[in-house]
């Protein structure tokens, strides 16, 4: 059972000395509207029962190489044979091209570097779509966006259906019978079972994208009751709301007959070797989706071949997906828009602000190989304080005195109105595309009220005020504010700020809250790590502060809703338990907590838009975190690929790799390059050298 500790204050010793704190209404201000931007698409919306279904069709077809070179010569059963006995057949009319044809690359490039393919055991692939086109998930949300509201819920996907029992409690559903992996081996519930108890449930696995039981629901259970049908129990009524946790990333099994066999439970590694199993090197690692990993270079490439086991088709019988290999060259995030914009890479998120305006202008042009769509404002950046006292990531006596600071409201209220966030977004790009976020929900998203939003403007005067109160005062004369005598032995007031080094956007907002801050008399040291060592020195609770590109319960609320506020002890960002498993919440933390909770459990439209609109107002009064800047993003695709949806966002269910639906899209015929660099082959065997 986690423990909570509740405390009553903010900073214990420094509330004592703190006589000089302004009332909130001096320092509230009128929010600016966002500046109008013409340049956002909008989508074309349409039910869930338009975009697919689950039907067996008379006849189904492959690449015609495929079966030449490997049916024929009897390597691989027929393609009707491997695929489900009702596989997910997508839609024609919402194709907007059609029926597409068989061939060609999508070469992209990304900034991360794989650790390995052991996704539910912590495995970064690399991100920039590797892991959406590798593993599938019970639910999917990313093509969402194009959904009529009335009819939001996520799609069907691993489990192609499901039903609620009378009072709501147990959810029973039905996994796609007969797909398999894509060495052939069958998909069903060990597998799902194997990512709930050995990976989700098992304290000392991290899945990649933080799934814990806390995810679904305290004292949620799972349960198998055939190979096909698993069944969740609940201790709520009808919530509905962890569907949207069942799609990717928090719920995406993977091959429990190549992983179990690594597992501590089963085999002697250590959880460590378990995790790394499955190292970049090792090719072919099974998976449900649509293209398997068959080639890496160190630095240079990673290569994906069509899955041959595929378990989706179009209307007409052809197995997808359309294109035959994926490329992801190994370089950096900046260089992925600039190979798009050029025509050397076919599709990027463009979400680096600094090249908004270059790419613009390139994509403009006649003769642009791609092609430029913005969609609503979805990124957005705070700064994070981390505002456990409970000892999570073992900080040192300033650390300790760091996070007493951070607990404090004056304390958070200082620094939030030394930030001039019209300068920060202007530091980025200029122009209508970012706007003043004062923290907590997107303006523009679906539960966004701005009458309900607090915000405290720009006044660096009231800023010192605030800190004086608190008795930080440069006793040394050095420019510096000081701890109190007795805390932290009365040294300068220094915090350090995590980033994240492969995105220049993240180290440019963390200077310029580094450079504002300094005339308040804070000393704040930059800690900018690359993707990988970022996201683990963040895990374990190692950062007084962090600026970050905030998840999607901030843009869609539905998702990943339980991380709105720290309503387990692993959940939250940058609020968690120690390792005696304590949550040191503070008052109002605990009232978006009962706020979250009472959302999840509850499908009233209004009743849901009132409890966001009392937690907006709770998050930007007490300054939960401190909002930055908020801007869209825009999906660069070259104009040789057909079927991409219209206002396709970049972010807001899910990244656009997964909102346009990647296997329905396809290159026609004659205007197909010769990009392949293993045409004609498919996968190997697990751990093998590469495509046969």
């Amino acid at each position: 059972m986690t423990k909570h500790i509740y405390a009553l204050g903010g900073a214990g010793l420094l509330l004592s000395v703190s006589m000089l704190a302004l009332p909130a209404q001096e320092l509230t201000g009128t929010l600016p509207d966002p500046p109008e931007f013409a340049a956002q698409s909008e989508p074309i919306f349409v039910s869930v029962s338009d975009i697919q279904e689950y039907k067996a069709l008379p006849e189904y077809h492959e690449p015609d190489w495929v079966t030449a070179k490997y049916v024929e010569a009897g390597t691989l059963p027929p393609v009707a044979e491997r695929l489900p006995k009702e596989p997910l057949v997508f839609k024609t009319g919402n194709m907007p091209d059609g029926i597409g044809v068989y061939g060609d690359t999508m070469r992209h490039v990304i900034g991360g570097r794989p650790e390995g393919w052991n996704y539910i055991g912590g495995q970064s692939q690399g991100w920039g779509g590797i892991d959406i086109g590798l593993s599938e998930c019970l639910t999917r949300t990313g093509p969402l966006f194009m959904v009529k509201a009335d009819e939001l819920e996520p799609l069907p996907n691993l489990a192609k259906s499901w039903e609620w029992s009378e009072d709501g409690r147990e959810l029973t559903m039905h996994l796609i019978e007969g797909a398999k992996w894509s060495d052939g081996d069958p998909f069903d519930a060990d597998d799902v079972m194997f990512y709930w108890e050995d990976n989700v449930l098992d304290p000392n696995v991290s899945p990649l994208n933080g799934a814990t039981p806390e995810s679904f629901g305290v004292g949620t259970t799972l349960e198998a009751l055939d190979p096909y049908t698993i069944k969740w129990t609940f201790q709520e009524a009808f919530p509905t709301q962890y569907l949207y946790t069942m799609a990717y990333g928090t719920f995406c099994p993977g091959p429990s007959h190549i992983l179990k066999p690594e597992h501590p439970k089963y085999s002697d590694n250590t959880y460590d070797q378990y995790k790394n199993a499955f190292p970049p090197e090792f090719m072919n690692m099974p998976v449900m989706g649509a293209w398997v990993p068959v080639e890496y270079r160190p630095d240079d490439i990673i290569v994906m071949r069509r899955n041959p086991y595929y378990w989706k088709v179009d209307e007409a019988g052809n197995q997808l997906p359309y294109l035959n290999e994926m490329h992801y060259r190994l370089s950096s995030w900046a260089d992925r828009d600039v190979q798009a914009v050029a025509g050397s890479g076919d599709f990027s998120n463009l979400e680096q602000a600094e090249s908004y305006v270059e790419s613009l202008r390139r994509s403009s042009e006649d003769s642009a190989p791609a092609r430029l769509q913005f969609g609503a404002r979805t990124i957005g950046y705070a700064l994070q304080m981390n505002l456990s006292g409970n000892g999570w990531g073992e900080p040192d006596e300033r650390g300790q005195a760091v996070r007493d600071l951070n607990r404090n409201l004056d304390f958070r209220k200082a620094v939030s109105i030394a930030l001039d966030r019209q300068r920060l977004g202007e530091s980025l790009v200029r122009g209508p595309f970012t706007a003043i976020y004062p923290g907590g929900l997107y303006a523009g998203t679906a539960f966004y009220d701005k009458d309900s939003t607090v915000y405290y403007p720009f006044d660096l005067d009231a800023a010192n005020a605030l800190l004086d109160g608190l008795g930080l005062v440069d006793t040394d004369g050095n420019g510096v504010r000081n701890f109190p005598e007795g805390t932290a032995g009365g040294a300068d007031v220094e915090i350090t700020v995590l980033a994240n080094s492969d995105y220049g956007t993240d180290t440019n907002l963390a200077e310029g809250v580094m450079a504002q801050l300094e005339p308040l008399g804070l000393r704040v040291i930059a800690n900018f790590l690359q993707g990988n060592a970022r996201d683990d020195r963040a895990a374990a609770g190692q950062f007084d502060w962090q600026v970050v590109r905030q998840g999607a319960e901030m843009v869609s609320i539905v998702q990943n809703t339980a991380a709105l506020a720290p309503t387990g002890p692993r959940i939250h960002s940058f609020h968690r338990a120690n390792a005696e498993g304590e949550l040191d919440l503070l008052p109002f933390e605990e009232e978006l907590v009962s706020l979250v909770n009472q959302f999840v459990t509850t499908s009233d439209v209004e009743e849901r838009a009132e409890l966001m609109k009392q937690y907006q107002r709770i998050f930007t009064e007490n300054i939960y975190s401190v909002g930055l800047t908020q801007y869209p993003g825009a999906l660069i695709i070259n104009k040789r690929f057909a079927n991409i949806p219209a206002g396709a966002p970049i972010f807001q269910f899910n990244w656009a790799e997964d909102n346009i639906i990647r296997e329905r899209v396809f290159v026609p015929e004659d205007q197909q390059g010769a990009y392949e660099l293993h045409p004609e082959t498919l996968p190997g065997e697990p751990g093998g050298a590469g495509p046969v």
